[in-house]
């Protein structure tokens, strides 16, 4: 059954509002767990094996879907930075500011490469290893699904 987003939306109006961390949610046909924090995510489980995975705030994405699926296998010398939640990936602070991290930008661990907002909170993104900046996988402004590559950082 799919989930109705404008009471998931409601849902995470309340939950935002009266600073509840984690919900969760059970009837004979759906599951629902919400948990908010460093590693937010929503869970939906219908009636059926396969749970699904729903960014709360959906943005269209006009890249194909293959194009997330394919990437390329992470070469020895480098390390992916993946998201630790779903949320809407952004690549700078604001519209008009410059990029957190682009492609040869030379970073280092603690370092924000990017923000990811999730339930109306701005999540940065810290680099896990110093070394440059090789591929950017996520399209500023999309929606990102939990574990979904972000930067490539080949190790200095």
């Amino acid at each position: 059954m799919p989930i109705d987003i404008d009471k998931l939306n409601a849902l995470f109006d309340i939950l935002d509002e009266r600073d509840i961390a984690e919900f969760e949610h059970e009837d004979e046909q759906e599951r629902i767990r919400i948990v908010r924090g460093a590693h937010a995510h929503v869970v939906h489980h219908a009636a059926g094996p396969a749970p699904v995975t729903h960014n709360p705030h959906p943005v269209p994405s006009t890249a194909p879907i293959a194009a997330v699926a394919t990437a390329a296998e992470t070469p020895a010398d480098s390390v992916d930075i993946t998201s630790p939640f779903v949320g809407t990936f952004y690549r700078a602070p604001t519209p008009d500011s410059p990029n957190f991290a682009d492609v040869g930008s030379v970073v280092r661990p603690g370092q924000t490469l990017c923000i990811i907002e999730a339930m109306k909170l701005m999540n940065e993104i810290e680099c896990e290893v110093s070394g440059t900046v090789t591929e950017i996988f996520a399209q500023n402004g999309k929606a990102v699904e939990f574990g979904q590559k972000l930067f490539r950082v080949k190790k200095a």
